[in-house]
């Protein structure tokens, strides 16, 4: 057995023997907070309370609608971007940004959210509907609001007491992944563009059940059943998994790991795709840095570039993250991605059909909040392959600048 399927395994058995010890004593994500909590948030996903990534971001108004307890919040985003080395009107290798010298309406979205209430039998729902070009981007199979629309997320939850407070939570339906420092909602991340390893070697969404439980201040764990990676309906007839067991030290420090397993071609029961994914956050006075590393297997099957061996990448990346003023702050970020097989990038976005590439990218962001509930951000980008991938060349500079109204 290799060693990341046994991590990924181990993974999804703590995750397993978590639920078990919730049942018999007593976190909601980011996304689905319980309702004494008396926030709001934009942020979608399970692990953006992780990251901290909300630090790019000033704190999202909500309306109090005249259903008690069902709030309203979002964001509007517009965005102009422009590569050196582009491929026609394409940004080789992005994915919200791959528009070239073009203004691009990036996004609208609507969240509702009726929050549950921990200490109690309650329930609660989440639901994000997303349009604009990002939402063209991530739409599972099966699923889709017109060229431009998507609901990314879509899931009930029900809360059984515990004795230590926190209770234990099922939830059933379309949610976000488990994995990475990123999130489908960019205003939240340290950085406007997505790395590699967002866009590669992560899933976004999962369509399944999850048990959730937080132990105490320092662990949490979650475990989850779904159809697979960005479909909507199972298309192997074999279920997926994807545990993540969270760890905080203080409450300046969190570990989160995450371990994934199942097979994701169509029709194919017998290739499964299995891997880890490790963020480490530390914030530090006004700084903040997180550290993100990820491995993957896929075994061999028709899907990939070479259909008669498995297929293995690894990714690293690491942000830094420094507030001058609440009004003003920088977002600097590194990331390699190494698809050693050419199983995650081969074809994909603008680049070139290939058995193995290395890319990687550096990233400088500035985020200004000087305007009520505004985050303007003007970003400057360079990646590099060991191919000749963006547009015949090896390297490309970006230059960025977005606009969000967050409400």
């Amino acid at each position: 057995m290799g060693l990341a399927r046994f991590t990924a395994y181990a993974v999804l058995a703590g995750s397993i023997l978590g639920a078990r010890s919730a049942g018999a004593q007593g976190s909601g994500t980011a996304s689905d907070t319980p309702a004494d909590k008396d926030t709001a948030t934009v942020a979608d996903s399970a692990t953006a309370a992780d990251s901290g990534a909300g630090s790019a971001s000033s704190a999202t108004n909500y309306v109090q609608t005249l259903l008690l307890g069902l709030t309203i919040s979002g964001y509007a985003e517009a965005s102009y971007s422009y590569a050196t080395e582009n491929s026609g009107s394409t940004t080789v290798g992005r994915l919200f940004d791959h528009t070239h010298d073009e203004i691009a309406l990036n996004a609208l979205k609507l969240v509702l959210d009726r929050p549950y209430a921990a200490d109690k039998f309650d329930a609660g729902f989440h639901a994000d509907v997303l349009f604009g070009q990002n939402a063209s981007l991530i739409q599972a199979a099966g699923l889709k609001l017109g060229d431009q629309g998507d609901i990314p997320q879509l899931f009930v939850t029900l809360n059984i007491p515990t004795a230590n407070g926190n209770g234990f939570q099922f939830k059933a339906g379309k949610m976000v992944t488990l994995m990475g420092v990123e999130v489908i909602e960019d205003v939240v991340n340290p950085n406007w563009s997505e790395g590699y390893q967002f866009i590669f070697v992560e899933n976004f969404t999962a369509l399944g059940l999850s048990a959730e439980y937080k132990f105490n201040p320092h662990l949490d764990a979650q475990l989850r059943v779904t159809n697979g990676w960005d479909v909507v309906t199972d298309n192997n007839g074999r279920k997926s998994f994807m545990g993540r067991v969270g760890v905080y030290p203080d409450d300046k420090t969190s570990i989160g790991l995450v371990g994934y397993l199942g097979p994701e071609q169509a029709v194919d029961t017998t290739a499964d795709r299995y891997g880890v994914n490790l963020v480490l956050n530390r914030k530090l006075g006004r700084a903040s840095v997180w550290l993100q590393g990820d491995y993957g297997k896929e075994e061999a099957n028709a899907a990939l570039p070479d259909p008669t061996r498995d297929a293995e990448w690894w990714a690293v990346g690491g942000w830094l993250t420094y507030e001058f003023t609440p009004m003003i702050g920088v977002a600097f970020r590194g990331d390699y991605l190494d698809d050693r097989d050419g199983a995650r990038t081969s074809g994909v976005l603008g680049f070139p059909a290939n058995t193995g590439m290395k890319v990687g990218s550096g990233t400088a962001t500035l985020n200004i909040r000087r305007w009520p509930n505004m985050l303007v951000r003007p970003e400057i980008r360079y990646d590099r392959s060991d191919l000749p991938a963006f547009d015949g060349k090896q390297d490309q500079f970006t230059f960025a600048l977005s606009a969000a109204y967050l409400y």
